[in-house]
């Protein structure tokens, strides 16, 4: 498939083409990692603000943007950030990820030590049922099975065109509604949305794959691995709710316990462990197009503390 820029090339795994684009840049490299569902259009008004300091790639995860597909496991994930990296004569960069991205840098540099540092920008998951302060646990976990079965049955949901517009609509109308520049959104957009020849369009990845990561993700234990760190690792959360969930306000509530008691752990954890830095981002889990200047500056401040 023929990119849109020159900078766009492609590195391939295992049978997997892995899109990247190099923007270029001086000093250190870093590695740019989107969330699950985004691609690398996300980190477009990110990625101009680190590039005086620090040689930026960014790439699109397996079965995401215009990366092939294939089984999706931590391992196989962070295989492919190895070979990107080496391809790209980058063997030391810093990777810096988004939600799933962010959960794929910290893993990635406890299992390559001589990664010199990882930045995870929001990538929590849905935690485990204690840490949703003020709330039973048990109520906790019904509620988490709830929000799986949603997440679930919308993976990869291929829809008609009409039915499509609508949805994609309505999640431009939210991003409006954070101050997102339209451009900005639908580059993310016109990057995931795939298309059937029967007219049928989802937004990628494709179901058996989003699955996977939804149940990789659920059996991720961030605090074990953030404990283990030997690495400077930056983590940053989103300081604002994200906008009301219609029809679900239990929803929200649970977010809201969520949030603070993720909270309460961060801030013990940068106490109990040195190596770990923590900081909020006054933006919601849309921060990468939210706060794009707000977020280079945190993470070129904590780059500029650990070369």
């Amino acid at each position: 498939m023929p990119f849109a820029s020159p900078d766009e090339r492609y590195v391939t795994r295992d049978g997997v083409d892995l899109a990247v684009h190099d923007h270029g840049g001086d000093g250190p490299p870093l590695l740019l990692l989107h969330g699950a569902g985004r691609t690398l259009a996300d980190w477009a008004a990110v990625a101009p603000r680190l590039t005086p300091r620090h040689r930026v790639i960014a790439m699109d995860l397996r079965a995401h943007g215009r990366s092939g597909g294939g089984a999706w496991t931590f391992p196989a994930a962070l295989a492919d950030v190895a070979a990107v990296l080496d391809a790209l004569a980058a063997p030391h960069a810093v990777p810096v990820g988004h939600s799933l991205g962010g959960m794929v840098a910290v893993r990635y540099a406890l299992e390559h030590p001589r990664t010199p540092a990882a930045v995870n920008l929001d990538g929590h998951g849905y935690g485990r049922p204690e840490q949703y302060a003020g709330l039973d646990p048990e109520y906790v976990g019904r509620r988490l099975d709830e929000v799986r079965g949603f997440a679930a049955q919308a993976a990869g949901r291929a829809l008609p065109a009409a039915d499509m517009a609508a949805v994609l609509g309505g999640q431009r109308a939210m991003a409006e509604g954070l101050g997102i520049p339209r451009d900005l959104f639908d580059a993310g957009l016109s990057r995931s949305l795939a298309e059937r020849e029967d007219g049928m369009r989802w937004l990628r990845p494709d179901r058996e794959p989003a699955l996977q990561i939804l149940a990789a993700m659920d059996e991720l234990d961030l605090f074990a691995l953030y404990r283990r760190a030997r690495s400077p690792l930056l983590i940053c959360r989103a300081a604002r709710p994200n906008p009301p969930t219609p029809g679900l306000p239990w929803f929200d509530e649970l977010m809201s316990a969520y949030a603070e008691g993720l909270s309460r752990d961060l801030r013990e954890l940068a106490r109990t462990q040195p190596h770990v830095t923590v900081a909020d981002i006054d933006a919601t889990h849309a921060m990468l197009l939210e706060r794009p200047g707000d977020v280079a500056t945190r993470i070129l401040s904590f780059t500029e503390r650990h070369r």
